[in-house]
């Protein structure tokens, strides 16, 4: 009986993998973008810190834009790793 054994650079995942979840995280940023929008507008009001549906609405709002850095920090880190691991060691751009 035999064990199959992975290095790291199999381990790494594909192109592909790291697209979908950008586009993912993207559109969860602009669905919970727009939650928040809609409970800032149904909740307007009454403008104060203690209208909960306001400061809930803007709390989604501020997730939203955190969520689409985090997504786009992701697939950036990935792209300058395949760009470095493409490019090899003894070039100087």
């Amino acid at each position: 009986m035999t064990t199959k054994t992975a290095t790291i650079s199999q381990a790494t995942p594909v192109k592909s993998d790291v697209s979908r979840l950008v586009k993912a995280t993207t559109a969860i940023a602009w669905v919970i973008l727009a939650i928040g929008f809609t409970m800032c507008l149904l909740n307007i009001n009454h403008f104060s810190d203690k209208n909960v549906g306001l400061m809930v609405g803007l709390g989604f709002m501020v997730g939203s834009v955190h969520i689409y850095v985090i997504g786009t920090a992701i697939g950036l880190v990935h792209a300058r790793r395949n760009q470095e691991r493409n490019s090899s060691p003894g070039d100087s751009h």
